[in-house]
Order: C-alpha cells, then structure tokens, then sequence
C-alpha cells in the first residue's frame, strides 16, 4: 500500500501513484546491467514490480569513451527503459519511475524518494557505483568524471572547444594547455580513452584544424600502480602499453595526481603538466543510499551481501551489481565491480525470488568468468580468458567488437553502431563531432543559440 510522504525534510512533491496490490511488492533500484536482468527474470512472476531510476534509459557503459571522444552518438548506447521493460513483459502489474531514492527505511518496509514514499516488500538494491576521487574535493570540482551519459557529452563539448579556442590563443603555452588531455587511471576506461583520443590526434583532429600543431598535443595516462590493467594479465598490460606508445601517449607508472587548478595539472614526483583537461577514471565507490544499519556496510561504499545477495542482518533486501559485496576467502572485497557479475547476480537473484516466493529453497550465486578484454584503438586489443590464455592484435579486437555488439540492447541501436564503426575504420572519421549545449543558464546563452 502506497504511504503519503510525511518527512518534510526531503522536500516531497508529490506521489508516486502505484496502486495496492494483493500480492508482494517488489521494488527495484536501479535500471542498469542487473537491474534489467531482474526484472526480465521476474516477467512471470506472481507480484508487482516497480522499478525507479533517475533517468529514463539504459546505459551500456562499456562504451561511454566512445561518446567522449566522438566516436558514437549518445543514443546509439542508451535504450528507453521504458521500452526494453515492454519488450516481451505481457504483466500489466509493471511499473517503472523516473525518480531519485534518497533513503532507506529498512524498519519501516519503505524508501523514500523526490517523488514521495513507497512501500515495498521485497527491495533490490542495483544502483551501481559512482567515480571515487579519494577525498579530493578540488580535484572533483574540476575534473571530468565518465560514469553517465551526461559526463561523457561534456567531455565532448570541452575538448573540441578547447581545440576551437587554441585556434586563437595568443601563446603557444596556452595553446597547449587547451590541447593537452591528461587522463588518471591505468585501468580499462584510462587505456580505451587515451586510445581513442590517440586515433584523434593522429587521424582526425589536424585534417579538422590545419592550423593547430598537433605535434604539440600531449596525451598523458597517469597510473598510481607499477603497470596498466591491472586486473588483467602482465602481457595484457604490456601489451596495451605498447600500443599507448603508437599513439604517442605518455604514460606515468607510480605517479599520482596531486592537485589540478582548471589549467595545470601537479603530479606526485614533482612534475607539473599544463591542460585544461582532467579525465578523472581512477576508480569507483558504491553509490550508496542512506537508511541501512553500518554493519552492512563495507569500506568502498558496497553493501555486504551473502551468497544469495541478501544484505547483511535483513531479510527482505537484496543488493546486486556494483553496489553488492558478496564477500568470501576467494574475493575479500567481493566480486569485481563489472557488468558480466551483475548481470549473472541479476538472473540468479531473479530465479531466487521465484523460489521464495513459491517456498522453495533459494540456490547461492556462482559467478562464470568469461574473461577481461580492454581495446586501444583499431585492430588493437588485449584478451585475457579465464583458462589463462591470453591474446592480442587484430582478432582480439574483432572480439572485442562482437561481445560489445551483442551486449548493446536493441536491434536498432546495434544496427547503428556496428554503421558508425566500419565508417570510422574506411574513413578515419569520427562523424560525430558536434558542441551540443547540454545546460542553458542564462537568457544570454539563450540568445546565442538563434545569432
């Protein structure tokens, strides 16, 4: 049964108009990989379902560096949830929110949200993670983070304007501190996106602007470990930095970011690199919501679960993906923080509730490793599978193309992306390279866009 909002203090507007139901309530949060899992396992399932996400689409995250860097249009991996809910879902007892979850009321059997306060009998928790910066506040209000589509697009529009403004910078100084992109994090989103912005340098951008110098533009991959991928094999990671170096990517091994201005970047060994450009890809935490009990929680902002998902000390709320740490001798931290994980959670969990819900004894997760792959461009990527063998080159890069086609949502969307990637591997053009405004602020920036 829906409750009115009663908590003046998260400022509720209104309701989210679910109706009562005579069977359990379900409420899902978070419309991503295990989400979605969910909540096509739980298709037949005698219940309601309510699924609540802050947007109303599906990201395939993996490929958000291409959206950064031109190479894809944003909706080419993005999906209305709305749509791929439908999609094959005959229950007329769905229903799916554009709303933020602000608090867990785990006592109480509900959570509150912008739009107002939901019950629920069963929770799943799959809101994923969001960019760790460590602490770093002036490093956060600077840098780019690349977790959403939002993020990816302003990494797009600031860095074809900076290259609009060196055109007509008045030192080579600031012409190179507009033109420099230094990139923190060794691991698979660090490499693909100094790959991609490699391709750039050397294909595309000096035929955009013949004026600039490119031999001036520096791509810098800042790593605190001693090598990049580091959850991939030592050939994975030499591999990939070799091929880094084709593009003239220069890589700092146990070197950390110490402080950024918006201008200059300060290193941990003393050096100071001058960009306007901070892609911040060092890591990630649990994007945790308040209300559970601190015991649940472990260090990184995830969410203690067993081997069925359960949360730590509460029977009635399960935790998935990113958010979830299944913690055991084998993984202390818990599972990886990857896409395959949380969709094979989201599938087992979704068998459990049946079984639950119908009596029956629920069966524990078993995670199948298929392997870690990362690309640094064209006909370059690196393969690592679970029996320890490991490939690069060419066809681990045309591997790498297939497992990403097949896990983009929609037949469209594929059909898209598979057209842009064979233009881009003719043509060497990235056609996607438009300063799109995402935020009007002002009257002023209203007026421009009709000049």
């Amino acid at each position: 049964m829906l409750v009115p909002a009663t908590n003046s203090e998260l400022n509720f507007t209104s309701e989210l108009h679910i109706p009562a139901a005579n069977k359990p309530r379900i409420v899902i949060i978070g419309g991503g990989f295990a989400g979605l899992e969910l909540s096509k396992k739980l298709r037949s399932v005698d219940a309601q379902i309510v699924m609540i996400d802050r947007y109303n689409f599906h990201t395939f995250q993996p490929l958000l560096y291409q959206v950064a860097t031109a190479g894809l249009e944003a909706d080419a991996i993005a999906g209305p949830l709305r749509k791929v809910l439908k999609s094959g879902n005959s229950k007329s007892d769905f229903y799916f929110r554009v709303a933020t979850v602000r608090e867990i009321q785990y006592d109480k059997n509900t959570v509150a949200t912008n739009l107002g306060m939901l019950r629920y009998d069963y929770l799943v928790i799959a809101n994923g993670s969001k960019t760790n910066f460590y602490g770093n506040k002036s490093i956060e209000e600077q840098a780019f983070a690349l977790k959403q589509v939002p993020q990816a697009l302003a990494i797009r529009n600031h860095l074809l304007k900076n290259f609009e403004k060196a055109q007509l910078a008045e030192t080579i100084e600031e012409q190179q501190s507009l033109m420099n992109v230094v990139i923190v994090g060794g691991g698979p989103t660090g490499v693909e996106v100094a790959g991609a912005l490699g391709e750039l340098k050397l294909h595309v951008l000096p035929k955009d602007y013949p004026e600039l110098d490119f031999r001036r533009m520096q791509i810098h991959l800042v790593e605190a470990g001693n090598r990049l991928l580091n959850g991939m094999t030592d050939n994975a990671g030499k591999k990939a930095e070799e091929y880094l170096k084709d593009f003239t990517v220069q890589i700092w091994k146990e070197v950390s970011v110490k402080a950024f201005d918006g201008s200059h970047v300060e290193l941990s060994n003393g050096m100071t690199l001058p960009s306007t450009t901070l892609v911040w890809a060092a890591g990630v935490t649990g994007n945790l919501i308040k209300g559970l009990p601190a015991e649940a929680i472990l260090q990184g902002n995830r969410i203690i679960v067993d081997e069925y998902n359960r949360v730590k000390g509460i029977e009635n709320i399960f935790a998935l993906g990113d958010i979830a740490a299944m913690v055991s001798e084998e993984h202390p931290k818990g599972f990886p923080m990857l896409a395959p994980v949380a969709m094979q959670q989201g599938k087992t969990l979704g068998d459990n509730l049946k079984r639950m819900l119908n009596k029956k004894e629920m069966k524990p997760f078993k995670y199948f490793d298929k392997g870690s792959m990362a690309t640094v461009g064209r006909n370059r990527a690196v393969v690592d599978l679970p029996n320890k063998m490991s490939f690069q080159g060419f066809f681990a890069w045309f591997v790498w193309l297939f497992v990403h086609l097949m896990f983009i949502i929609g037949f469209k969307n594929r059909f898209i992306i598979l057209t842009s990637w064979v233009w881009n591997y003719f043509t060497y053009d990235h056609s996607n390279r438009l300063i799109i405004p995402t935020q009007i602020k002002s009257k002023k920036e209203k007026e421009e866009l009709y000049v």
